[in-house]
């Protein structure tokens, strides 16, 4: 089943294995995926000696990891082929300790402090390609903790229960069978979300550590800025949730000099790469609970007990998706509304949708979901759409796409179950209307990340920080760069060069003894 060149890659990948690793196999004699489960898991194993296979006859489909006859806590109701290939190569090295993605050592005591018995199960569909991200994450946490299960269910294998827990958006995990995350998600954001559940057992109180300059986020502009400030001899601290940030949801980016075409995931895993040429401390999977300000001294509290200090801080925290905050957004959050077409797309195949927002990212999402939708209705709320004339021309010429320009969004419908219609209401005549429909899409923009940092430095109306042509903000030794700041436009290109003037203008006022 697979090709020769993976199987010699895979043999090189497994040849420093210390354990003996098991893929135990339940399957129905029957299962029309049986065998290219059992070919694809066979084929795994022939690559190393260290690695076997256990076929159980019973039903269904599913298999599980056994470290030295032991379970490892990971099961798939999976073939883990497509993007899920990958989770299932990174569960056998980071069960055996040799994952480049395991997190650093804080992070793994937070894991290892989770309370109770908690099992985990991920929906996920294998065209996915944020699904590997929660997958492989959650992987990690029941490696690292011998109370925790993780079972990762492909969707279309297992489409009646999908249908019966109502599942519309992937991935979709349950803890314990209660839902907790629908959507993207880092490391951070799912521990998170397991320690505001379950809580944590006492960690014990970390030191404060100090640097030079400490930068907030990780996106382009903050990896510019770390990078900018290394290569000034200046000791550095990057505090991220992920390096990348938001450019890791990105899918294709066509409009950097010098790179004609590249993904928002091979961006992100470049600037990494890059960072890591210096010696620059990177603290991922951070969550920032307090910014403040005591005698020059910038201090930056991560949840969980670490502190940091500097004289000099960069903020670089980027943007979010922005919600329409109408009546049935929030309740029907992965149950009808969604945010990411790539992901959540095929659920609507043959269905009605509407795509909120006439920008770049609006238009080139409904041309994407006229290819598998029956139906689109584009809804701008401005009196033109906004997007290059290029993506504008081709959404028009799809005979399945309706657009609606000067049209307020006023509510989502839904039967308690799932999306069945949306609001709209004309801006010139006030009159409004209904439209049936299966799913909406929202793609209205970026709202910044200040919230930290609102009642420090000076933001506009809509929270973006004010910084000057160079990145200073009002306060003395904090800077700003990106998204996050009110720059006129948010791209990728602009962010890195608004990362390398913070930098640059923090390094003068540090040479002028101004910080």
């Amino acid at each position: 089943m697979l090709d020769n060149a993976i199987i010699l890659q895979l043999r090189e990948i497994f040849s420093q294995l210390e354990a003996h690793y098991t893929f135990q196999i339940h399957v129905h004699q029957h299962h029309e995926k049986r065998a290219e489960l059992v070919d694809m898991l066979k084929d795994v194993a022939s690559t190393s000696e260290k690695i076997s296979c256990e076929i159980i006859e019973s039903e269904g489909l599913s298999f599980s990891i056994l470290k030295n006859g032991v379970e490892t806590g990971i099961s798939f109701r999976a073939v883990p082929g497509g993007h899920e290939f990958t989770s299932l190569i990174m569960a056998l090295l980071n069960a055996d300790g040799k994952g480049k993605n395991l997190p650093d050592e804080f992070i793994q005591k937070r894991i290892k402090a989770l309370k109770g018995e908690i099992h985990l199960t991920t929906y996920l569909s294998l065209s996915c390609t944020n699904c590997p991200d929660v997958v492989q994450a959650l992987n990690i946490m029941a490696i690292l903790n011998p109370n925790i299960t993780h079972e990762a269910v492909d969707g279309e294998i297992n489409e009646e229960e999908v249908t019966r827990l109502k599942i519309q958006a992937v991935p979709t995990v349950l803890a314990n069978g209660i839902l907790l995350h629908v959507g993207r998600g880092t490391i951070g954001e799912l521990l998170d979300k397991l320690e505001e559940r379950y809580g944590l057992e006492a960690i014990h109180e970390q030191k404060v550590k100090e640097y030079d300059v400490i930068v907030a986020g990780g996106g382009p502009a903050g990896a510019t800025a770390t990078i900018y400030s290394a290569r000034k001899g200046l000791r550095v601290a990057m505090i991220a949730e992920r390096v990348g940030g938001q450019v890791n949801e990105t899918v294709a980016i066509e409009n950097i000099p010098s790179v004609a075409s590249t993904t928002g995931a091979n961006l992100a895993r470049d600037l990494k790469s890059h960072i890591l040429q210096y010696p620059i401390d990177i603290l991922e999977n951070r969550h920032i609970e307090k910014v403040a300000v005591e005698n020059c001294t910038k201090i930056v509290s991560i949840k969980g007990g670490e502190v940091y200090k500097a004289p000099a801080l960069i903020v670089a925290t980027g943007a979010k998706w922005r919600k329409l905050n109408v009546p049935g957004e929030e309740e029907y959050i992965g149950h009808g509304v969604a945010f990411c077409p790539h992901c959540d797309g095929p659920f609507y195949k043959g269905k009605d949708v509407a795509v909120i927002g006439g920008g770049n990212s609006g238009v080139e999402a409904a041309i994407d979901l006229a290819g598998i939708c029956n139906k689109v209705t584009l809804i701008e709320f401005a009196d033109a759409l906004r997007a290059d004339n290029v993506l504008q021309e081709k959404l028009r010429s799809l005979n399945n796409v309706n657009i609606f320009t000067n049209t307020q969004t006023t509510s989502i419908k839904g039967n308690g179950d799932k999306v069945v219609g949306i609001t709209l209401k004309d801006r010139k005549s006030g009159a409004e209307n209904e439209i049936a429909l299966d799913g909406v899409f929202v793609q209205i923009g970026l709202s910044a990340n200040s919230d930290l940092f609102k009642e420090i430095v000076e933001t506009n109306k809509i929270g973006e920080i004010l910084t000057d042509k160079n990145g200073r903000t009002s306060i003395k030794g904090i800077y700003a760069a990106g998204d996050v700041t009110d720059v006129t436009y948010k791209q990728i290109v602009i962010a890195m060069g608004e990362g390398a003037k913070s930098a640059l203008a923090l390094f003068e006022d540090k040479m002028r003894g101004e910080i």
